[in-house]
């Protein structure tokens, strides 16, 4: 276990886990999102940039030196190799920056943000893991109407990342994601109360739970 609580929030594309994150953060929690940390480590002038012009061509960047960032997910979610390719580069570097920021946290507990906490190998860097759950036709019908994407690139997307199946089978703690959104901030105060529990060592753990929505 690391010296503080970490939960890892995961779960698939267009799950709500943003939205879960923000109603964790309003109560102090410290919230680390890898997809922030993926922007950092490409911007302009950053050695990950310089590695997928390399790989990808210099037309990935626009004419400000900024990641084209559409192009580049529409290129590897329709090659394996190339999205392969692209988290060879990123991963090591996004796993550095959630560890320093993890250790420097002042919350009582933190949560790391990982959409893919099983294919990228990040798991180790959490004590519990919490799943935002929401069925595949809900993913693909906020991710398409979100991103302006169609259908087709919305179901690589989703297919891309851990299945439903294994996240809910490495989950502690699951919320269901389905019902209105002024429901998030409830669901997230019942689990806040039992992780400040643990973290500040009044038990040693906590049972799973299952949290609708």
């Amino acid at each position: 276990m690391t010296s503080k609580l970490t939960v890892g929030l995961t779960g698939g594309i267009a799950s709500g886990k943003s939205a879960v994150a923000s109603a964790f953060q309003r109560m102090g929690v410290k919230i680390i999102d890898a997809d922030v940390v993926a922007r950092q480590i490409v911007e302009p002038g950053q050695p990950a940039l310089a590695e997928i012009m390399a790989r990808f061509g210099e037309d990935i960047v626009d004419s400000d030196g900024q990641l084209r960032r559409r192009a580049l997910r529409e290129i590897v979610f329709a090659d394996d190799a190339a999205r392969a390719d692209l988290e060879t580069i990123t991963h090591p570097r996004i796993r550095q920056g959630l560890a320093a920021e993890r250790d420097s946290a002042q919350s009582d507990y933190c949560l790391l943000v990982v959409p893919l906490l099983v294919k990228s190998s990040m798991i180790d860097l959490v004590d519990r893991v919490l799943v935002i759950d929401a069925p595949e036709a809900t993913q693909l019908e906020r991710l398409m109407s979100r991103d302006d994407i169609d259908e087709p690139l919305a179901r690589r997307m989703i297919a891309a990342q851990d299945s439903r199946a294994d996240r809910l089978a490495m989950a502690d703690d699951v919320l269901i994601n389905t019902g209105p959104r002024k429901d998030i901030a409830d669901l997230a105060a019942a689990l806040h109360a039992g992780y400040l529990r643990l973290a500040q060592g009044e038990v040693d753990d906590l049972p799973p739970l299952l949290l609708p929505g």
